[in-house]
């Protein structure tokens, strides 16, 4: 037996309960894998309030490191022993140890700790997919970068920063701006005291953006969209503040032949290829020393609702791990 945090009916942090479940051997193509540390994510939340619906009862958490116990049959790609990382489904990584599918295991280099490899494998490819792949930034461009004091937003500067990009980033309150400069943002409007859309409007001589990466959603969803250049690309890949309400497709045209998309890691980094290539180009910036991981909160397994009550709260700045 080994503990694990399981809801049984979704609902606020309460929901989440510690619990003895049984973990078998792995059958053909798993991997028993025993927990290190494990990531905490604001995908986390939705799973556990019901936004995205799963079948109860259910675990929550979708990233770890972890070693490896043992392997099922026709499992090649790691061996027992092993240190490795994931950011996939089916949720349920706030565990000492689980089953889990061996093709989405990656190995984790000597020069990546195991609490910074639980912090970076969704957020991390999260920025990789969308710099690389949702929009192909390139040398020399403006971008603006909502929640840049979050998890996602600091590696994002970071990684921006190195490609030669100007990233402007949104944040709330004096400490969060600067937070936020300090890891690779030219500038940081505070959206607490300031008019981001204007601002932004500004520091860009009036031209505005070409894409807008969201992860707040519902409060910033307008005003964004106001900061692209025509033709410009919105991006909301996250609901902090609630998901974006329906709209007249026509606003998109009015307000310059926008482009909108909606992605998710896991159709990005559904082909096996496209994970190695996700997971390499992280590690290797990581490993470089060129994006740093900030792990500023770290909570025992037992403690999984107060790290939950401290996320919403927007108490938690960069990375956060739980401790199994």
């Amino acid at each position: 037996m080994v503990k694990a945090i399981r809801v049984h009916k979704p609902g606020g942090p309460e929901a989440m309960v510690l619990e003895d479940v049984e973990v078998g051997e792995p059958g053909p193509g798993e991997a028993r894998i025993r927990h290190t540390a494990i990531g905490l994510n604001y995908i986390d939340v939705y799973h556990r309030s019901g936004l995205y619906p799963v079948e109860p009862p259910y675990g929550v958490g979708m990233e770890g490191a972890a070693v490896v116990e043992a392997i099922g049959d026709g499992v090649t790609n790691i061996a027992v022993g092993d240190r490795v990382a994931y950011a996939d489904p089916p949720p349920g990584s706030y565990c000492e140890a689980r089953l889990f599918r061996a093709e989405r295991l990656v190995k984790v280099p000597d020069n990546v700790a195991d609490e910074t490899a639980a912090a970076m494998m969704l957020k991390g490819m999260t920025v990789e997919y969308l710099v690389h792949r949702t929009y192909a930034v390139s040398a020399g461009e403006t971008v603006l970068f909502h929640a840049a004091a979050g998890g996602v937003g600091l590696i994002a500067g970071q990684w921006l920063k190195a490609l030669g990009v100007r990233a402007i980033g949104t944040a709330g309150g004096p400490e969060k701006v600067a937070l936020a400069k300090a890891h690779g943002y030219a500038e940081v409007i505070d959206y607490d005291s300031e008019d981001f859309q204007a601002r932004l409007m500004e520091l860009t001589d009036g031209k505005g953006v070409p894409v807008v990466y969201d992860s707040v959603g519902k409060a910033t969803f307008e005003k964004s969209l106001d900061c692209l250049q025509p033709r410009g690309l919105y991006v909301n890949f996250g609901n902090a503040s609630g998901p974006v309400d329906a709209f007249n497709a026509g606003m998109l045209a009015a307000k310059g032949s926008l482009y909108m998309t909606r992605p998710t890691l896991m159709t990005y980094n559904a082909k096996p290829d496209d994970l190695a290539t996700s997971a390499g180009r992280l590690m290797e910036m990581v490993g470089s020393g060129k994006v740093k991981i900030e792990i500023n909160q770290r909570y025992a397994l037992a403690d999984a609702v107060q790290a939950h009550k401290d996320l919403e709260a927007r108490k938690t700045t960069g990375s956060t791990v739980i401790l199994p």
